[in-house]
């Protein structure tokens, strides 16, 4: 028979390998439980770094291309424009103000006088110089007779076109719309209002906008009477 200090030495033996045991099994436990919750949280949300190794060359590519079209889209924004909002309101003004006078005269007026101002808002080319100038032949020897005058409204209607010459530097051309309507009297009478759109374009010269040509755009209502209806 097994003494009494042998049956203590067993039973302490016995509790000292069932405490390890399990501290064996809860250290188990709590690293796989662990892992479980990294993977798939309680809450069903994943963690923030759940499947950062595995998604880290994705992450990586999409990041750079996401890189590489912003650089794209800073690079465009870093172009200039070709003209700013303030020149092409000086474009507008010059070819407002050229076509208004153009279409402004009286019967009293002379060629050289009436014509100067309105050269000064052109390039005073050869074309130009043509174009700017007050009715002749029979048309000016009806309008002297009926004491005739012209009140001109310009209004730029649309932009057609924005651009720039690079090749031989002539600067920048912006070719708008413009809606002329001139008024007409006869003898301090008015006999009729005409509408018409003209394609003016405008070239900047040593710092100014300066009109270049125009061509009528359609023939509108040329000759309608407003008071007529017609």
């Amino acid at each position: 028979m097994e003494s009494p200090a042998e049956n203590k030495r067993s039973a302490a033996l016995a509790l000292a390998i069932l405490g390890v045991l399990l501290i064996v099994s809860l250290v188990v436990l709590t690293v796989f439980d662990g892992d479980d919750d990294t993977e798939n949280p309680p809450d069903g949300k994943a963690s923030p770094t759940s499947g950062q190794g595995k998604d880290a060359g994705t992450a990586g590519g999409g990041g750079s291309g996401g890189e590489e079209q912003q650089a794209g889209a800073a690079g465009a924004d870093a172009v200039p424009p070709i003209v700013t909002r303030e020149e092409l309101a000086e474009a507008h003004r010059a070819m407002a103000a050229y076509m208004t006078g153009l279409s402004t005269y009286k019967y009293t007026d002379q060629s050289a006088t009436w014509g100067k101002p309105l050269l000064d808002l052109t390039v005073r080319d050869d074309q130009m110089k043509e174009l700017t100038v007050l009715p002749t032949g029979k048309d000016w020897a009806t309008c002297q007779a009926v004491r005739c005058t012209s009140a001109g409204k310009a209004t730029v209607v649309r932009d057609g076109m924005i651009a720039q010459d690079l090749v031989s530097g002539g600067g920048s051309l912006v070719s708008s719309v413009v809606s002329v309507t001139a008024t007409r009297t006869e003898d301090g009478k008015q006999t009729r209002t005409e509408t018409n759109s003209w394609l003016v374009s405008s070239r900047k010269e040593a710092g100014a906008w300066k009109v270049s040509a125009f061509n009528l755009q359609g023939l509108g209502n040329v000759g309608a009477s407003d008071e007529a209806g017609e």
